[in-house]
């Protein structure tokens, strides 16, 4: 009875282990609440504000249309 006491701790702490290794890897997520019309405008508003530069408009305009949210 003891012996099948340990061998179920033993399990419980080895799948504790193999378990606790999940989910280690980087995960990039990305959430938003703001739309992606209503980035669009706030980077043509920065663009017609002198804010940012036309190649700068033209890069962060690419970035957010490849994201596609």
């Amino acid at each position: 009875m003891r012996t099948n006491r340990n061998v179920a701790f033993a399990l419980l702490l080895l799948g504790s282990a193999v378990l606790g290794g999940c989910g280690g890897a980087d995960v990039n997520q990305h959430v938003s609440t703001v739309s992606q019309g209503k980035e669009l405008e706030d980077l043509k508003r920065a663009l017609e504000q002198g804010a940012i530069d036309q190649s700068e408009y033209d890069k962060l305009q690419k970035k957010i249309l490849q994201r596609g949210y």
